[in-house]
């Protein structure tokens, strides 16, 4: 295993989490609806989008 290229890996994806949350949330601030998020909600959102991404990120050894 190698902790560098997974400390790495981890990192893009917790970087890229909040992106696209804030992307699809002005998509649909475009589209009329208006979402108020709390903290811990979107505490929430940001590590689960983050495990989406990890999960799609597919290895090709």
């Amino acid at each position: 295993m190698d902790f560098k290229k997974t400390i790495i890996n981890l990192l893009v994806c917790l970087i890229l989490s909040p992106i696209i949350t804030y992307i699809v949330l002005t998509i649909a601030r475009l589209s009329g609806a208006d979402y108020q998020m709390t903290h811990g909600e979107t505490w929430i959102i940001w590590i689960l989008m983050a495990i989406l991404i990890k999960m799609s990120i597919v290895e090709k050894d």
